[in-house]
């Protein structure tokens, strides 16, 4: 009886571990009750989720980042060098001023990049700064997609309209990936998570 009840609660076990394992796989593509599409469509290619995370300032949730891409990966020199569309999504988490955002993009940029390279896409980075002119600010919930698109270049995309300049050169959108990405990203944490692969 005592065998019997040991084989019993070990199945419990395994059948809840399982039932949990599921359940993660179910909701993976889920951070703070912001859902993410496991696949979209950029550019008319299907691209897919590589990795999503939380963008935290101390204990403050800032904003979730998600990252698709036309193949997974987990190595950012690959990244670079991928062929077709790539999509980074923002969704922010709480209310930012433009000049803020603006800030932080800059610094991300800054940070990643040595003079010598930010000389090459210094006019980019001002059509991209002047986007951020053209938002009042930022509140929660709203969506902002960076799409690399092949031929076309840098397009952004803020709670589905397209706003700011086309910036040509996968340098810069390179540039932006390093924000996240780079030696020096904003968030380790979110590197690690952006290229999970999962």
């Amino acid at each position: 009886m005592i065998a019997m009840n040991r084989f019993t609660f070990k199945g419990l076990l395994a059948g809840i571990v399982l039932a949990c394992a599921f359940g993660q796989g179910a909701s993976a593509a889920e951070i703070s009750g912001i859902k993410l599409d496991d696949t979209v469509k950029v550019a008319g290619k299907e691209l897919k989720l590589n990795g999503y995370g939380m963008r935290q300032k101390f204990v403050v949730k800032v904003y979730v980042t998600s990252l698709y891409l036309p193949e997974k990966s987990k190595s950012f020199p690959e990244i670079m060098k991928m062929d077709g569309p790539r999509r980074v999504t923002i969704v922010m988490m709480r209310d930012l001023s433009s000049d803020d955002f603006g800030d932080a993009f800059m610094n991300g940029l800054n940070n990643n990049l040595n003079n010598e390279e930010k000389s090459k896409i210094v006019s980019q980075i001002s059509k991209f700064g002047e986007m951020f002119g053209l938002l009042q600010g930022l509140k929660k919930g709203d969506v902002l997609h960076l799409d690399w698109i092949p031929g076309t270049g840098t397009q952004c995309e803020f709670n589905g309209k397209k706003i700011g300049e086309v910036v040509p050169d996968l340098l810069f959108y390179n540039a932006i990936l390093r924000i996240w990405m780079g030696e020096r990203p904003v968030d380790s944490s979110l590197k690690t998570a952006l290229l999970s692969g999962k």
